[in-house]
Parts: structure tokens; C-alpha cells; sequence
């Protein structure tokens, strides 16, 4: 993990030496707000815990977390926070659901501004559940669970049967959801998790990552990270294995592992330089974009430009996942959102090409066309409208078998290469394997600088 991370756990007298400032200590309330510091990083540590009746939030929970963000807002402090909270006080009437409406008030205001990172142990239940989803990363532990309509309610609505595990667990919020970006067994070890990703992010959206130190040389060659491709066009490998491979000292955070595995999103650095990695995975659906995969990434991208986080794109995919069921749930609208993601994006943004970049997908993942600054390649590169196989199909498709398979070869050796696109200007530079680590790292120095000035408008109308 990057950079040293302080045990979650410590106890409250030794953060009363790193300086521990509690707001509305005088509150009459289970939750908590306090600016802490472990290993000189200071952020707002807010604990939303119900105490009122099994753990149902109160007025008083309510006030002392939402003064905590906007504390945190004002003075550009990054926010860990630890949920646990039944639902609301029935008791208190409507004022607590006043009062978690009233926090999720001031995380929109907070999004973009500060990075808010959230830690769910134990029931996170109806409205509550929601401040869940406005958080920029969530790690569940594997007793947490959370849903918006329970067993009994989705029993009595559709006649099924389902355990709260089934339907709001950490498993199901961590590969169907989406929502756990990991699943750690105690908050501790949460927290950890939760400072670990937050040692490549800057406190707020004025300021850039630190960077982080490194004794792996800039220049060191990387024949490694070509000789995991397999040598047929059609064999898998893990393309976390690349980003290990050239980034510094073997470091990569992955976030939401287990939910679309068929794109990787996740931080490492390069250089010294924190930088956001989007992949295709083609150990999962041979890495094609479906509907979770396309809302992963353009979720992960949104959050890199909000921190001014360059990003580093690679690129094997032979497209978009075909299906009567994705076109029906929205597969164009919600593949808008990764092209709407990147074209958006102002950090410093590089590609790399490792094998396969065909039709709308290329096009998605971040290409020249879209706003791409550096569009690397390695020569197994292949960036074509679709494989030569369909192409032939389309084009010749009254010729014999033996026409066809000639047909075939003279187009992977005519278009099924990088270089075409490079002279279109698609590519910036074939590079071999093994500089790759030097090529990227020059490229997000010579990018430092970049600069655009964003045109005066309310906001965007992102599709959803």
C-alpha cells in the first residue's frame, strides 16, 4: 500500500496528543465530528451512530455529523466517516429524517470539493442508506448490511423470500451493487483501508496529491510487462499484472474489485506521481464494456478529475458487450457515460494501447478523438472498426472460404496494426514494452502544466 498508514484503532489519548478537536462535544449524542491526525495527515473523523431505540439515529446524531462536514467543507479537510444506523427514531418523529436529509444537503456541497470517504459497520438502513451512495468510496465490513426496503417488505411486495444478507450484505454490495469498494472484517481495519486510498488524494479540490516517495528508478525497463500477453490474439491475462509492473516499486490500490471485473479502476503511482489507472480486463468477458463496466469507469474518472488526478487509460477491448437484455436496460445511454466521463475530464489523460481497440469502444476509452492528450501504443496494438474475421464477413461476404481466409490475412496485416492510426494522428507513439514505465512517466511531466479553461455554464447534463 502507499505510504505508511497509522493502525485505525488507535485509542482516543493518543490522538488527544495528535491534537483531536471534537465539534459540539457537548452534543447529548452517540455520533461524533473530530479533526484528527495520524501520520501527519489531518482530516474530519465523523462517526454517524444511531443511540436512540436499536440504533436508530436521533436529531442530535444528525446535527453533530452535519456540522462535521460542513466544517470539513470549510476548511478543506478530506472526511472518513463510520456508519451505523437502523434507520431513524420514530420517536423523535420527523425530525431526524429532517436531519439526514440535511447531511446528504451538505455532501452534495461537499462533492468535488473534498474527497469523502465512508466506512459501513452494522445496519445502514432506509433513508441513512443513501448518505452511502453520495460518499466517493464505501468499505463495508463483512458484518455491515444495507437496503432501502428489507426482507419482509420485498416478501410482501413481490412474494419472495430473501435473508438480509442475501439482500443488502457486504457480499451483495460488493459484486452486484457496486456500492463496497472492498469488504475488510472490523472498522479498524476499514479506516486503514480508507487512509491508504486517501494517501493518493489531496485534502480538497485546491491542491494536488503529494507526491509519493520512491527509490524505483524512472528509467527502469519493463520487457516484463510485454511478455504477459499471451501469444494468441484470443488468450486472456491479468492486466493488473501490467499497471504492477510499471508503476512504482509494484504498488496498485484497486477499487471495486469484485463488482464489473471487466474493467479495473484503481490508483498507483509512477515517478513519485499519483495517478488514476482505468483497464480493460480481459480475464472477465475478454474485457468487452457492458453497462456496470461502463458506470465504473466513468465513476472513477469523474472522481480523478474532481482531484486533479491524471489518469492513465489502457486499452485491450474488442467492444462493447452485444445483448438483446443491455440494449433494452440502456446499454447506449449508460456507455454514454464513460465517453461523457473522459470527454469532460481536464487532468492530464494517457493512453496505452496493449492489444485490442476496435469500433465505439476505442472511441470510449479515452482515444485521441475524444480529447486523449497522449495516445501511447505497443506494437500488438490493434485499432480497427472490428476484428479482421467480421470485417471480412461484411465486405466479401460471397467469397469462398479460401478467399475469405486470404482476405483475412491481408487485413490484419493491412489495418490490424497501430500503424495506420498513427499516421491519422489516433496515436502518438509505438513504444516497445519495455519503456514503457519511462514513456508514461515523461509523458505526466511534460502534462504537469496542463492547464483548460472550463466555459461558464450552470453545470452539465451527464447522462444517467
Amino acid at each position: 500500500m502507499a505510504g505508511a498508514v497509522a493502525n485505525a484503532g488507535r485509542q482516543d489519548q493518543d490522538e488527544a496528543e495528535l491534537g483531536v478537536i471534537d465539534l459540539r462535544a457537548a452534543t447529548p449524542a452517540t455520533s461524533k465530528a473530530r479533526v484528527v491526525v495520524v501520520d501527519g495527515r489531518r482530516f474530519m473523523r465523523i462517526s454517524l451512530l444511531g443511540s436512540q431505540h436499536g440504533t436508530t439515529l436521533s436529531e442530535a446524531d444528525c446535527a453533530v455529523v452535519e456540522a462535521g462536514i460542513r466544517t470539513a467543507r470549510d476548511q478543506g479537510l478530506p472526511i472518513i466517516g463510520h456508519l451505523s444506523a437502523a434507520g431513524v427514531d420514530v420517536a423523535e418523529g420527523l425530525a431526524p429524517s429532517v436531519g439526514w436529509s440535511r447531511i446528504a444537503k451538505e455532501m452534495v456541497k461537499s462533492s468535488g470539493i473534498i474527497p469523502m470517504l465512508l466506512v459501513a459497520d452494522g445496519p445502514v438502513l432506509s433513508g441513512p442508506s443513501f448518505l452511502l451512495g453520495l460518499a466517493d468510496v464505501v468499505v463495508f465490513t463483512s458484518q455491515a448490511y444495507s437496503y432501502l426496503s428489507g426482507p419482509r417488505m420485498v416478501r410482501d411486495f413481490t412474494g419472495t423470500d430473501i435473508s438480509g444478507e442475501e439482500l443488502g450484505g457486504a457480499g451483495a454490495h460488493q459484486r452486484s451493487s457496486g456500492l463496497a469498494a472492498a469488504v475488510v472484517e472490523t472498522a479498524e481495519e476499514g479506516e486503514e483501508y480508507l487512509l491508504d486510498v486517501l494517501s493518493y488524494l489531496p485534502n480538497n479540490v485546491d491542491e494536488l496529491a503529494a507526491p509519493i516517495p520512491t527509490d524505483d528508478p524512472f528509467d527502469r525497463p519493463t520487457p516484463e510487462a510485454g511478455e504477459l500477453l499471451p501469444e494468441t490474439a484470443t488468450g486472456s491475462y491479468d492486466v493488473r499484472h501490467v499497471v504492477e509492473s510499471i508503476a512504482d516499486d509494484g504498488e496498485f490500490t484497486e477499487l471495486r474489485a469484485q463488482w464489473a471485473p471487466n474493467i479495473v479502476t484503481g490508483f498507483a503511482s509512477m515517478g513519485g506521481q499519483v495517478v488514476g489507472v482505468v483497464a480493460n480486463q480481459t480475464q472477465s468477458m475478454a474485457g468487452s464494456i457492458d453497462i456496470a463496466a461502463s458506470q465504473k469507469g466513468a465513476r472513477f474518472v469523474g472522481f480523478c478529475d474532481a482531484f486533479n488526478i491524471p489518469l492513465l487509460t489502457m486499452v485491450d477491448t474488442s467492444g462493447f458487450l452485444p445483448g438483446k437484455d443491455l440494449e433494452w436496460r440502456g446499454m447506449i445511454r449508460h456507455g454514454a457515460q464513460l465517453a461523457f466521463a473522459y470527454a469532460r475530464a481536464t487532468v492530464p489523460r494517457i493512453g496505452l494501447i496493449l492489444r485490442k481497440s476496435y469500433g465505439g469502444a476505442y472511441i470510449v476509452m479515452d482515444s485521441v478523438n475524444i480529447g486523449n492528450d497522449i495516445m501511447l501504443a505497443w506494437p500488438t496494438a490493434e485499432v480497427a472498426v472490428m476484428g479482421a474475421k467480421g470485417a471480412v464477413e461484411i465486405l466479401h461476404r460471397g467469397a469462398s472460404e479460401e478467399e475469405k481466409a486470404e482476405h483475412v490475412a491481408e487485413y490484419e496485416g493491412t489495418y490490424l496494426t497501430p500503424y495506420p492510426a498513427a499516421e491519422r494522428g489516433s496515436i502518438t507513439a509505438v513504444i516497445e514494452p519495455a519503456v514503457t514505465r519511462f514513456e508514461v512517466i515523461s509523458a505526466l511531466q511534460m502534462l504537469a502544466s496542463k492547464r483548460e479553461r472550463l466555459r461558464p455554464r450552470r453545470h452539465d447534463n451527464q447522462p444517467l
